[in-house]
């Protein structure tokens, strides 16, 4: 591996193609790369979802937090999932999507990967409150990285399907399917995040722009 990634630029794309597993060449504007750049953008979301939780994580450790960085006490004691695992698991589950998309032959993400994210999201769900109105994509610094990485992740979403439809054996349909979960998993993982006692959900106020029209 350190050989086939000792020299960085090779010059190749300067003719706006890239090379795939196979030999061929494609072009960058192919809405293949369109789906593959949002899911590496979608992964780099999670890294720094990833490093927003460690540094709340020792602030809280050490003593040394304010409300911003707090972390609700479920974080702490779900028995059925480890919060930081899970954000390991699926950054490399992105990674392998973005294999499958560069050489079609290999399977990368399967059923049992989506299955793991639905027993995701129930265990989550199983200590949030019902959810009885909309929810504002804000909130402390990690729980709104978790809302920048849900809006990426149905933009990889759509352009996924609109790849499917354009040509169905570029892409798998456990692939769209996998990305449509990490969706939901990501908008629970936001609730889960949030603590109730210090950063509460920011919930949408119809009397809001009212005042504001009232205001005017």
């Amino acid at each position: 591996m350190s050989n086939r990634l000792s020299k960085i630029y090779t010059r190749t794309g300067d003719d706006g193609s890239t090379g795939m597993a196979d030999g061929s060449r494609v072009s960058k504007a192919d809405n293949l790369f369109s789906v593959m750049g949002d899911v590496d953008e979608l992964n780099s979301h999670i890294g720094l979802v990833r490093a927003q939780l460690a540094q709340a994580i020792t602030a809280s450790n050490t003593g040394v937090t304010d409300d911003s960085q707090k972390l609700p006490e479920r974080l702490h004691q779900q028995a059925d999932m480890d919060f930081g695992q899970a954000l390991v698991i699926i950054q490399h589950l992105l990674f392998n999507l973005g294999g499958e998309l560069s050489m079609p032959e290999y399977e990368g993400v399967n059923a049992s990967h989506i299955d793991w994210l639905e027993q995701q999201i129930d265990a989550m769900n199983t200590t949030l409150p019902p959810l009885k109105d909309f929810i504002l994509p804000t909130g402390s610094v990690l729980v709104s990285q978790l809302h920048v990485a849900r809006c990426v992740c149905r933009r990889a979403e759509r352009q996924a399907v609109l790849l499917q439809q354009q040509r169905p054996q570029a892409i798998r349909s456990t692939a769209v399917s996998l990305v449509n979960r990490l969706s939901d998993w990501l908008f629970v993982a936001a609730r889960f995040c949030t603590d109730p006692e210090q950063v509460s959900e920011v919930l949408w106020d119809s009397q809001v722009l009212q005042k504001f029209v009232d205001n005017e």
